[in-house]
């Protein structure tokens, strides 16, 4: 059975158990070409292919500052929604950060999810993570990056209930019993953490004499 924490890191990762289509955006903002847009847009197309999915488009534009519903501007952002209709897209991938906002109203606005470059470094990192530390520290990254990006459900999720041990208090929602729930997660990974980073500076080095030549 998964726990809050566990699907707020799912929903941020590209799907695995196919290779995802990705359509690729990328804005030059002021003071930037349309030539480190595009140099920028192919490093983006590796990562995405180093996360298990293939670009099948890309999309830019040049703005003067970024939008703050879409990040692009409303035109192009529907653009953005018809030509992933053609191309059969799974997954939009900014390569600009997305606020949680932005990436709320794109998903609204494209009816698929949308991302950017930091959520693809991410998965990344988790899908390469070998040691309990490494799971730990990218466990941490993933939820610090999911939490402002938790969302009421479509129903039942702005019901409110009773207490319940272990589950709501009085009068909490389930997106508040999520965010607590993941704010605790965070706060025990923080210290797990911590206290790795203390032993390791704790413990001692042996040193390895050189070796000299016969």
């Amino acid at each position: 059975m998964s726990n809050p924490y566990q699907e707020a890191l799912g929903r941020t990762l590209i799907e695995r158990s196919f290779r995802e289509r990705i359509v690729l955006v990328g804005v030059t903002l002021d003071g930037h070409d349309d030539r480190e847009t595009q140099e920028s847009l192919d490093e983006l197309a590796l990562l995405i292919d180093t996360a298990g999915a293939d670009e099948v488009a890309r999309i830019t534009q040049r703005r003067d500052a970024p939008d703050p519903t879409y990040y692009i501007g409303k035109g192009k952002a529907e653009e953005l929604r018809e030509l992933c209709l053609q191309v059969d897209s799974d997954t939009v991938v900014f390569d600009n950060e997305l606020s949680p906002a932005q990436q709320f109203n794109l998903e609204k606005l494209l009816g698929r999810t949308a991302i950017d470059r930091t959520a693809v470094i991410l998965d990344i990192f988790a899908q390469n993570a070998h040691t309990q530390e490494g799971k730990a520290q990218v466990e941490l990254a993933l939820l610090k990056y999911r939490l402002p990006r938790l969302r009421r459900g479509v129903a039942g999720a702005m019901s409110q209930q009773g207490g319940g041990i272990g589950t709501r208090g009085p009068g909490e929602t389930k997106l508040e019993v999520d965010r607590r729930r993941i704010q605790d997660k965070i706060a025990k990974l923080t210290k797990d953490l911590a206290h790795c980073r203390a032993r390791d500076a704790s413990s001692p080095r042996v040193a390895i004499a050189p070796v000299s030549a016969a």
